[in-house]
């Protein structure tokens, strides 16, 4: 089992670099279920795409896709220090995701036979 660890910084809806972090891991579900171990850590403004209730006007879903990444056993966190930040520690998450800290950061880049930046 190979463990792969996203660190996302980019905002969810300002460019693609979140969608296509969460392209990726959704691939290397699809693709490699039994062989990969995901994890992402949303830092910076990206913990904004870890939100519930959202409802993009069109194109890509972010919340649909993590939801789908964590139904299927990857595990998303938030940074707490980026949330708390932004005022956003209190409000409901996307379901499957969770708050996290740079300790457990710190962790799973350790643990990590790959990571990947976005």
């Amino acid at each position: 089992m190979q463990n792969i660890l996203f660190i996302i910084h980019s905002s969810p809806y300002g460019d693609e670099h979140f969608f296509s972090a969460l392209r990726l891991a959704l691939q290397l579900q699809e693709q490699h279920k039994s062989a990969v171990n995901l994890k992402l850590f949303l830092m910076s403004d990206a913990v904004n795409g870890g939100l519930a209730k959202q409802n993009p006007a069109e194109g890509y879903h972010l919340q649909q896709m993590l939801e789908i990444l964590t139904a299927q056993g990857a595990t998303v966190k938030l940074c707490k220090t980026c949330t708390n930040a932004r005022g956003i520690t209190e409000l409901p998450l996307a379901e499957g995701v969770e708050i996290g800290t740079l300790v457990e950061l710190a962790d799973w880049t350790v643990e990590a036979d790959k990571v990947l930046n976005f």
